[in-house]
């Protein structure tokens, strides 16, 4: 049984939870690589990742290159030695990076592989309404996620829990799961599973502003699954009109309340303590948002200082 040497990739803070259990478990890394630094807020103050907080924490090695083909970058991952490669939420590698170790090169993906390949799982798993996902690891080949499966864990997704929530359970999930994986590996017992194709199998595309927006003529449930699969970051948001004002809003925390009524879609109905939406077949009912220059906060800490006209409307 040959001792693992590990070289550890991945940038957020769901990476972090993964390194941090493969250290506490005694296993040795050699190397961290993790983003470069970059300028974030309106100081544009130099931020570092979440791994490289970690890394410089515990004094492990590590290395911030810019081009993963760089020669003088590749040098210095060939003398790390590592016989394995974890990968855990960090970018496309190349071909001469992942085949660099005698073991290769696994990677963690936060759903049931070869639903949900893709930047974003966790939050198209809820938007998409699935009871249930998990976490897959398997070898990474030349393509994105699609490599031979080493192991998965299935976990179910709660009826309103949100991405932040299942982020953090699924963290922990992995976390045991990439342990098993190790051990597999250090043992030379791992059986691998290649993937299916079909053209039915989910895609867990990148976020952006406009697959971000509420359409608010969607079904209240769809619109509701929205909301908690895009809570905390990056937010679902819509425009709030009241006469001749407008908002861009944020809406972190909603309900969906299913009824018949003859209110115009996206009309937004309020009292001194409860705001909601109408919605072809209900109410959306909003309990958390933010409004552009100010911080979160709940529904009736916004209508205690304002309040909406009856021709105020969701857009």
């Amino acid at each position: 049984m040959e001792k693992l040497r590990i070289v550890f990739m991945g940038t957020p803070e769901f990476a972090v939870g993964i390194l941090d259990t493969i250290y506490r478990n005694n296993y040795e890394i050699v190397g961290v690589i993790t983003a470069a630094d970059k300028p974030a807020g309106r100081g544009q103050k130099i931020k570092y990742s979440a791994v490289k907080e970690y890394a410089l924490e515990k004094n492990l090695r590590l290395l911030q290159p810019t081009n993963l083909k760089d020669e003088t970058f590749l040098e210095e991952l060939r003398i790390l030695n590592a016989n394995l490669q974890v990968v855990v939420a960090f970018r496309m590698l190349p071909e001469v990076v992942w085949r660099m170790p005698k073991f290769g090169t696994f990677n963690l993906h936060a759903s049931l592989l070869p639903e949900y390949r893709g930047a974003a799982p966790i939050n198209w798993a809820i938007i998409n309404g699935e009871s249930k996902t998990g976490v897959t690891t398997f070898f990474i080949d030349d393509k994105i996620d699609t490599g031979a499966m080493i192991l998965n864990d299935e976990i179910s997704i709660g009826e309103n829990e949100t991405a932040g929530a299942l982020h953090d359970r699924l963290m922990v999930l992995g976390s045991e799961t990439v342990v098993k994986t190790l051990a597999l590996i250090e043992k030379g017992d791992v059986k691998t599973k290649i993937q299916s194709e079909s053209p039915e199998i989910k895609t867990a595309y990148k976020l952006n502003r406009d697959n971000c927006k509420i359409d608010w003529n969607k079904p209240g449930a769809e619109i509701h699954n929205l909301v908690r699969g895009l809570s905390p970051y990056p937010a679902s948001w819509c425009f709030f009109q009241d006469n001749d004002q407008e908002w861009n809003i944020k809406i972190y925390e909603t309900l969906f309340e299913k009824a018949d009524h003859d209110y115009t879609t996206g009309s937004i109905l309020s009292t001194k303590k409860e705001l909601k939406i109408a919605v072809k077949d209900g109410f959306i009912k909003i309990f958390n948002l933010q409004f552009p220059g100010k911080k979160r906060m709940s529904t009736p800490e916004l209508l205690n200082g304002i309040s909406f006209s009856e021709k105020a409307v969701a857009l």
